[in-house]
């Protein structure tokens, strides 16, 4: 299969991008957070997954391995197609898709075109164990790249049985006492006190 292309961006429309490839175009449907990163005349890469039909081959482009990797598992839950599976990354990045299943968020997968609550359940329910934890800080926060204790703490929660929104608002509410050299121990023990008074 063809895991990736590189060439020069021929042509853009509201749902696919046209890439010459050695004086061929290939189009590849792409989501609008993939199609704002690229313009027309410049070089670029871009991870793909080919999806074959019995009437088509589609080829799907993505910014980077990881959203195709949430594309591809995605796709293994059932009911889950192609379409739904890139409606789900243009809607919510790879680690929200992870936090909504590792959280049991339903409400967060349903704002997905396509994805209604039953269909949500079982998406959580098929890939809880194979999702995998969250890669990156968390987008929300201007400092969470700088600050992996909130994913620590947030992680460790989850862990312990709250959901993802849960341990989002206990990380909030303790991150005046993180100062510049956090202890990951004590800031979760702060969050899980203020969860039993809430």
């Amino acid at each position: 299969m063809i895991a990736f292309v590189r060439g020069q961006v021929a042509a853009l429309s509201v749902s696919s991008a046209v890439v010459e490839v050695g004086g061929v175009g290939l189009e590849l449907m792409c989501t609008p957070g993939t199609l704002a990163t690229l313009r027309p005349g410049q070089q670029t890469t871009l991870s793909t997954s080919m999806v074959v039909r019995e009437d088509s081959l589609t080829l799907f482009g993505f910014v980077d391995d990881d959203e195709k990797a949430t594309f591809e598992l995605v796709q293994t839950a059932s009911g889950v197609g192609p379409k739904v599976a890139q409606a789900m990354v243009a809607v919510l990045s790879p680690d929200d898709v992870r936090r909504a299943i590792a959280g049991d968020d339903v409400k967060t997968l349903t704002r997905v075109p396509g994805i209604g609550q039953k269909g949500a359940q079982r998406i959580i329910l098929e890939l809880k164990d194979r999702i995998g934890p969250p890669t990156a800080g968390r987008a929300a926060s201007p400092g969470a790249a700088a600050a992996p204790w909130r994913d620590q703490v947030a992680q460790g929660l989850v862990g312990l049985g709250w959901s993802t929104k849960d341990a989002d608002a206990a990380v909030e509410s303790v991150a005046a006492e993180a100062g510049d050299q956090p202890d990951v121990g004590a800031l979760l023990r702060a969050a899980l006190r203020s969860l039993s008074k809430a």
